[in-house]
């Protein structure tokens, strides 16, 4: 069966150079900009299916030109919100990709100088994790998603050399980690310790094993 990938760009930072190399040979079933997101679909010249936010961030030219454009392309779906609302537009990009049953979403612009978006971006992966929808956020340096699960990696298929563990739950019992040089045994992982941190894949595949509790995986190219 084919599965459903949809694309969001949100309003951290995105670089156009990057963004147009990674999404390339990159094909999406939907692609939703959320807010500042709007500008790199302009830039880049992206076919998009949802436009959503309170737009604070995007420029008003562009907006306006979206605007007529949904005019002649009533597919394009507009959701305007009010800037005084409990969820940023990120959260509000993601639920609605998983309300559009995808199964796999692709975040970009969900990093950059907001330290606070950006920890909140990764606690939102949480909302497609817990519907088994593989959710990431992709920069042109790092790969962030979640797991709760056994996950098998393969090394030619890594977004980045080094590779981090952290956990997201208070704790994450009995890790296990198979062809890595730094590898652990049933160790029982908790916030506010570094051990996982700056690891890296040794075999040609790699194994991490947990009986329960959220990890953030961190694939980084330097």
């Amino acid at each position: 069966m084919k599965q459903k990938r949809i694309l969001i760009l949100t309003g951290g930072t995105i670089s156009v150079d990057f963004a147009s190399k990674f999404l390339k040979n990159q094909k999406f079933d939907a692609i939703i900009a959320a807010d500042r997101g709007l500008k790199t679909v302009e830039e880049l010249n992206l076919p998009v299916d949802y436009i959503l936010g309170d737009f604070d961030s995007v420029p008003s030219d562009t907006l306006e030109k979206y605007r007529s454009y949904t005019k002649e392309n009533k597919h394009v779906i507009v959701k305007e919100y009010n800037p005084e609302k409990d969820e940023t537009d990120t959260e509000i990009a993601i639920q609605l990709a998983t309300e559009l049953k995808a199964d796999e979403i692709v975040i970009l612009g969900a990093t950059g100088t907001r330290i606070d978006h950006l920890l909140a971006n990764i606690h939102l992966l949480y909302i497609p994790l817990k519907q088994n929808i593989h959710a990431c956020i992709i920069d042109e340096h790092n790969k962030i998603y979640l797991i709760d699960q056994n996950t098998t990696l393969n090394k030619d298929k890594l977004y980045g050399y080094y590779l981090s563990l952290l956990p997201l739950t208070e704790t994450v019992c009995h890790v296990t980690l198979e062809g890595f040089k730094y590898p652990l045994s049933k160790r029982t992982l908790h916030v506010g310790e570094s051990i996982g941190i700056s690891n890296e894949v040794v075999s040609s595949s790699a194994r991490i094993l947990l009986e329960s509790g959220v990890l953030v995986v961190i694939e980084s190219k330097d």
